[in-house]
């Protein structure tokens, strides 16, 4: 069940690459999920919390901008991976880190492909691409939100 949680978190990641951190942060602050004595502890601190929701508002505002270059483009896949990477590794826990790792990183290049394609064809059926970015805003926030709540 775990892996599956680190596959759909890093599936967030393709969406939104700053949410799973965001999320990961939070329920490590809340005490949802364990992080003290783990290399990744400072994910459950009150900076991390603030950095990284900061940071994943953030790209939701940026997302909405003509000039922000496609989630394909490698720094911004690789950031995907990456952060879905770290969020499995979380979820799973540090003895599992390879598995989660794998799981995340698996989901990343899901969303990422995924998202891209489900989000040009929302926008094409809308004329335009605001409302289909923020469905998928929506989709991330709130499947970010339903992962770390499963964790209970």
């Amino acid at each position: 069940m775990i892996y599956l949680l680190a596959l759909l978190m890093g599936v967030v990641a393709g969406l939104r690459a700053m949410m799973p951190a965001a999320a990961v942060s939070w329920a490590g602050y809340l005490g949802v999920l364990k992080l003290d004595g783990t290399w990744l502890w400072f994910l459950g601190s009150i900076w991390a919390v603030v950095i990284f929701t900061v940071l994943a508002i953030g790209e939701l505002v940026t997302d909405q901008l003509p000039a922000t270059p496609s989630r394909k483009v490698p720094m911004q896949f690789g950031a995907r991976v990456f952060m879905g990477a770290i969020a499995g590794i979380a979820l799973a826990g540090t003895a599992n880190w390879l598995f989660g790792a794998l799981a995340g990183i698996v989901g990343a290049v899901i969303g990422t492909f995924g998202g891209a394609e489900l989000r040009s064809k929302l926008a094409a059926n809308f004329g335009k691409d605001q409302p289909a970015a923020f469905i998928e805003d929506a989709i991330a926030i709130i499947g970010a939100a339903l992962i770390v709540l499963a964790l209970k």
